[in-house]
C-alpha cells in the first residue's frame, strides 16, 4: 500500500509513528521523573524552609517507613497540649513539585488563623527525604504519616482532615479511602480523575500511548469508596494543567453520607487557586462543620 502513497505522506506517517513510539518509550521509562519533579524549583532537594521562619512551634521529624525509607516531616501544634488535643489536625499532602517547606505559608493559615495542628511531610525523593518517588512509595509514605499521627500521645485522638493539592489530592483520596474510619474530613484542590486520563491534556503528543502510564492514581474509583465523610472540593476554573472537568466529575462520583461542599474560583489557575478570595473562608467554614461549630 505504501508504494501508492506520495513520498511526503509516507514520510509524514513514518515520522508520526516514530514520534508516537519515542513518546511511548519516554513515558514508560521516565514517567516518574516527569510526574514527580522533585528537583523543581532549583534547590528543592537541599533547601527546605522551616516553620520557625513563620514563627510556628514545630517538631522536625524523621519517619522510617515499613520499606525502610526515611522521610522527613514537620509536626506543627499548639504548645499547650490541652488546646492541641481539642483542635483539628490537618494531614497536609503536597503537590508534585517542591517540598513541604514551600507550603508553609498555607500551613501558617491552618495553624495561626484556624488553630489547627498540622502534620506535613516531604514524600520520598522530595526535600531531605530519602528514596525515589512513585505511586506505591507515596502511598506508603502517606500511610506512615497517618499511622504516626494516630499513635501520637497528644494529637492521636483529634479530628483528622486530609488536605491535598494536585497530585496531593490523589494521595489524599487514596489514603482516606483506605482508612476512612480514621478521618473526619477530606479537602481536595485541583486534582484529577487518574493520571492516564490527564495525560492527553498535559502531553497531547503522546496521548495515544497513555495506556503505558503505570503510575495510575485512580481517584475516580477510590473516591467512590468514601461513604461517610464530609468532602470539600476547591476547583480553579482556569486550571491550565488539569481540566476543571476532572474535579467536576470527581464531585459527581462522590457518594458519601457526609456533607459535600463544592467551591469554585472563576479566575483560579492550577497553582494560584489558594490565593483567590473566598478560598480560606471556604476551608474555615468546612472545618467548623467538621468540629460541630455550625
Amino acid at each position: 500500500m505504501s508504494s501508492y502513497l506520495p513520498w511526503y505522506i509516507s514520510y509524514s506517517l513514518a515520522a508520526a509513528v516514530v514520534a508516537v513510539l519515542s513518546g511511548g518509550a519516554l513515558l514508560y521509562h521516565y514517567q516518574c521523573e516527569i510526574i514527580y519533579p522533585a528537583n523543581f524549583p532549583e534547590g528543592s532537594r537541599t533547601n527546605v524552609m522551616k516553620p520557625s521562619n513563620y514563627g510556628m512551634p514545630y517538631e522536625d521529624l524523621t519517619l522510617t517507613t515499613p520499606d525502610k525509607v526515611k522521610i522527613r516531616a514537620y509536626l506543627i501544634k499548639n504548645q499547650d497540649d490541652t488546646i492541641a488535643r481539642r483542635s483539628p489536625t490537618i494531614l497536609y499532602l503536597h503537590a508534585n513539585a517542591g517540598n513541604m517547606g514551600h507550603r508553609l505559608s498555607i500551613a501558617d493559615v491552618f495553624h495561626r488563623e484556624f488553630g489547627c495542628n498540622v502534620f506535613m511531610l516531604s514524600y520520598r525523593g522530595y526535600g531531605l527525604s530519602e528514596g525515589s518517588p512513585s505511586e506505591k512509595g507515596l502511598r506508603i509514605d502517606a500511610q506512615a504519616a497517618l499511622d504516626f499521627v494516630k499513635k501520637h500521645p497528644v494529637i492521636g485522638e483529634t479530628k483528622l482532615v486530609a488536605y491535598g493539592q494536585s497530585i496531593g489530592g490523589a494521595v489524599a483520596i487514596d489514603t482516606v479511602a483506605r482508612n476512612e474510619d480514621k478521618f473526619s474530613g477530606l479537602i481536595i484542590e485541583n486534582t484529577f480523575l487518574s493520571l492516564p486520563k490527564v495525560i492527553p491534556h498535559v502531553l497531547p503528543m503522546i496521548s495515544r500511548v497513555a495506556f503505558l502510564c503505570h503510575q495510575i492514581w485512580n481517584s475516580e474509583q477510590m473516591i467512590q469508596r468514601i461513604t461517610q465523610l464530609p468532602i470539600l472540593f476547591l476547583s480553579g476554573r482556569k486550571d491550565e494543567l488539569i481540566p476543571p472537568a476532572h474535579m467536576a466529575e470527581l464531585h459527581r462520583l462522590t457518594d458519601t453520607t457526609g456533607q459535600v461542599v463544592w467551591k469554585e474560583f472563576a479566575e483560579g489557575t492550577h497553582n494560584d487557586t489558594c490565593l483567590k478570595p473566598g478560598y480560606f473562608e471556604a476551608i474555615k467554614s468546612f472545618l467548623d462543620g467538621v468540629m460541630g461549630k455550625k
